[in-house]
């Protein structure tokens, strides 16, 4: 097959540093990662190779060139994550990387990967949306930030946070103190996500108001929450019955984001309502659910080999047990 050979000439006034990195650390990066030839001479740079892999690199270098034009700073964390998009098909990297949630103190939150930006798009379309993934993911960070996005925007009148009290066999009839400082430990990885969009200050004073309500599950019973955005946190340790009270809870005007990781139950008997609700409400209009993957894990890329290692071992001794039960054809 001949090759091809495509030259992008990157407009004046650009720093050939912010495209390519320091020492061209993102160069290398992306030639570890295609097969194509790539020379860079001043601010022109020349693409050779298999024509499909080096429309790819062209393309990349587009999504790159507009990204950086926009103000973002490239690392080779994002450009990872644009390769990972631009050979799977999913998104333009600069479509993900552009939809900024919230702003907080100079701190943007924004979809990092496509799996992410699928996870923000249903939440903005669907009255509910299910979040479903592994730890690192950032179902219940970004379910918040949206959340606090539209009670800035008067699209809500109050957020709701909450989750189950149940977490790693512990009861809390065994912790000190009063009923609040008993599930204070369980709400707190809720506040401190708060705290990262919103000033203390101003999360206190909305607190004592009303506007925003952190509260255990078990709250939520015999209530019919109109106008609010309502996040249910760690949704694979609620049961069933749970899971349906909770779902019933919708009132007129408002939203709910479930999130969850099925694969981390804690509930005793293992029977998570978050598995059962996915059969129960699957094809129902308006409401969605998302699974987010190994790849979309945000946190050290370790992490995304732990999970997908985990999911392997998971899958293989399931495949064993099968074939354990499988009966004898020759017997």
């Amino acid at each position: 097959m001949q090759e091809a050979e495509i030259r992008l000439v990157v407009p004046p006034g650009r720093e050939m540093v912010d495209l390519l990195g320091q020492g061209d650390h993102l160069l290398k990066l992306i030639e570890d990662q295609f097969e194509a030839e790539i020379r860079v001479r001043g601010n022109e740079i020349t693409i050779s190779g298999e024509p499909q892999e080096a429309q790819a690199v062209s393309a990349l270098f587009t999504e790159m060139l507009q990204l950086v034009d926009g103000g973002s700073s490239l690392t080779p964390e994002s450009l990872d994550r644009a390769i990972d998009m631009l050979k799977r098909g999913d998104f333009s990297p600069v479509k993900v990387f552009s939809d900024v949630i919230l702003t907080h103190r100079g701190k943007t939150i924004r979809p990092k990967t496509a799996g992410q930006k699928r996870y923000v798009d249903a939440i903005r379309k669907n009255t509910i949306t299910f979040g479903i993934g592994p730890a690192g993911t950032g179902k219940t960070y970004l379910a918040m930030a949206m959340a606090v996005d539209a009670l800035k925007r008067k699209e809500v009148g109050r957020i709701i946070l909450t989750r189950p009290a149940v977490e790693a066999g512990e009861k809390l009839g065994y912790l000190p103190g009063n009923l609040f400082e008993k599930v204070d430990p369980y709400l707190r990885p809720l506040y401190d996500a708060l705290f990262d969009m919103m000033d203390i200050e101003k999360s206190t004073s909305l607190t004592e108001r009303g506007v925003i309500e952190v509260a255990p599950l078990a709250f939520m019973r015999g209530r019919t929450l109109n106008d609010s955005f309502i996040v249910l946190d760690e949704a694979q340790n609620t049961s069933a019955e749970q899971m349906k009270m909770f779902l019933t809870r919708l009132g007129f005007g408002s939203k709910i984001v479930i999130t969850g990781d099925i694969t981390q139950i804690d509930l005793p008997t293992g029977q998570s309502g978050l598995r059962q609700v996915r059969d129960i409400l699957a094809g129902v209009n308006d409401v969605s659910f998302i699974e987010l993957e190994s790849r979309d894990v945000v946190r050290h890329k370790l992490v995304q080999h732990i999970v997908t290692a985990y999911a392997r071992y998971d899958e293989a001794k399931m495949g064993a047990k099968a074939a354990a039960a499988k009966p004898d054809a020759d017997v």
